[in-house]
């Protein structure tokens, strides 16, 4: 059994009495060298530090031991900690967690903030960007005492300098310390000497949380599926969460953004031949704080790819081999939508709605301009759609 004990900056005196218990009987201990530190004279067990990279060693925790094993670990095990990791390695029978107040918790006590309005972000493994938002609060992990200044720098460059940002350091410890400010003064004057040890409130302002996102909030060069358009296809493609989108021809990666942003673990892979635009997707999906695989031209991007629930393609259907390409890596039950605005791939839609079934539809949006002193109809270019589920 491995036995896996949260424990806080303030050591051994902040925890319960069964968790000192399970030290105390240790015949091991493994941990972090800033955790083992936190043990006392009362914890007699050998203390062995994690090595790097630490994952082979967490493989293998059970090999050569014929008693419990156990781990110290920040705060709640279970909160983008070890404890997940060493269940889904060994399974949920043979490891026993003993969490205490996350630092999530205690963050969310200095602020004053309700713990279930508040998102959690991890940056200990996860490029800074992911952690930019246009509105809302969240509680960021940091990997060391450079991330709040990375994240105002980010948060300034996306337009989100009037965030205010507090960064907690030692919480619950004896030298917990905490300072605020704006993302834009931590960006421009960052102090240099922020612990390692520290999590970061954010209030991400201004709050601009809509959906769909009007066309201007996406670097693009005219390629990009329009906003009304957008909203039509995001309800045929139907995202559930933690689902992966193909998105294929995907201009400005806008579809791509929406559908991660749509639920929780959603992901999405971005096929794209022009270099220009793969740059585009990845500065729209660094704004928006998601993680988007941009690759090359389809079908030849395909290998190597993460399977898809749903597929888009936005262009390039006339490319010999495309269509087929793709309903060929459509699983059972996958949905693949298809817009085509020329006659040329709006042709093609029907044979293949011929052949396959599935639903067929054409939309038309106008806008209205002036006409003189009135006011008439300009219409957008029409898009035909084809939706099927394999």
């Amino acid at each position: 059994m491995i036995v896996v004990v949260g424990i806080g900056a303030d050591g051994m005196t902040g925890l319960a009495e069964t968790s000192r218990a399970e030290l105390r009987r240790a015949t091991v201990v493994y941990g972090s060298r800033r955790q083992l530190d936190l043990l006392d004279d009362t914890v007699a067990a050998p203390r062995r530090e994690w090595p790097s990279p630490m994952l082979p060693a967490l493989r293998t925790l059970l090999d050569d031991h014929t008693q419990d094993i156990h781990v110290v670990a920040s705060g709640d095990p279970l909160l983008h900690g070890i404890g997940g990791t060493l269940i889904r390695l060994h399974g949920p029978e043979r490891v026993r967690v003993l969490p205490h107040v996350s630092s999530v918790a205690l963050a969310c006590a200095r602020m004053g903030w309700n713990a279930h309005d508040t998102e959690v972000i991890s940056l200990v493994t996860a490029q800074p960007h992911t952690a930019v938002r246009r509105g809302g609060q969240a509680i960021v992990l940091s990997k060391n005492g450079s991330t709040p200044r990375e994240l105002a720098a980010l948060l300034t460059a996306h337009g989100r300098g009037d965030s205010t940002i507090s960064v907690l350091e030692n919480l619950s410890g004896p030298t917990e310390h905490r300072r605020d400010g704006t993302a834009r003064r931590w960006a421009a004057d960052a102090p240099p000497d922020v612990d390692d040890l520290n999590v970061i409130a954010v209030r991400y302002l201004p709050d601009e949380r809509v959906s769909p996102l009007p066309d201007d909030a996406f670097v693009h060069d005219g390629q990009i599926t329009k906003r009304g358009i957008r909203a039509v296809t995001l309800a045929a493609l139907a995202p559930r969460p933690g689902e992966r989108l193909w998105d294929v021809g995907a201009g400005s990666g806008s579809i791509s953004v929406e559908w991660c942003r749509s639920w929780r673990g959603c992901g999405a892979v971005a096929f794209e031949s022009d270099e220009r635009r793969r740059r585009n997707i990845e500065s729209n999906a660094a704004a928006f704080g998601l993680e988007i695989d941009v690759r090359g031209e389809a079908p030849d991007a395909f290998d190597g790819a993460e399977a898809p629930a749903a597929i888009f393609i936005g262009g390039g259907l006339t490319r010999p081999g495309l269509l087929d390409a793709c309903l060929d890596h459509l699983p059972p039950g996958g949905r693949l939508i298809a817009n085509a605005v020329t006659a040329e791939s709006e042709s093609l839609l029907a044979q293949a709605h011929s052949r396959y079934g599935g639903d067929l539809r054409r939309f038309q949006h106008y806008r209205g301009e002036p006409l003189g002193s009135f006011t008439g109809w300009r219409p957008q270019m029409p898009v035909t759609q084809w939706a099927v589920t394999r």
